[in-house]
């Protein structure tokens, strides 16, 4: 039997929802500023080199578009394995306090903190 260890919160890759949220609004943003290279083209009189520029991008920014929006988000890093779990901190010496009776709530106080050279 294969035996395979729990899988670490810290190494799970960015969730579909979120990468394709983050590469549609890219190539948004890209064609956006292809529009306005267009337009720029066209409106702008007297037609000149910024002219060509305007026109070299609105013709090369659909391909830069694609490319860099279908470019997956990077890995997750090192992976923290699950087994380095903190230490829970030792008990009050005091039992738990009763619910109250009169709300049925329970109370939960936390202990003070440890001095750092104390073990």
């Amino acid at each position: 039997m294969k035996h395979t260890s729990a899988q670490s919160a810290t190494s799970l890759p960015r969730a579909p929802r979120d990468d394709a949220h983050t590469r549609i609004g890219k190539y948004f943003s890209m064609m956006a500023i292809r529009v306005v290279c267009f337009v720029l083209m066209v409106a702008i009189q007297p037609y000149g080199w910024y002219t060509w520029l305007f026109a070299i991008g609105a013709i090369v920014l659909p391909y830069f578009a694609v490319v860099i929006a279908n470019v997956a988000a990077a890995p997750a890093g090192r992976a923290v394995p699950p087994e380095r779990a903190i230490e829970a901190a030792p008990r009050a010496p005091h039992a738990a306090p009763a619910p109250d009776e009169t709300t049925g709530v329970i109370r939960i106080h936390e202990a003070p903190r440890r001095p750092e050279g104390a073990a």
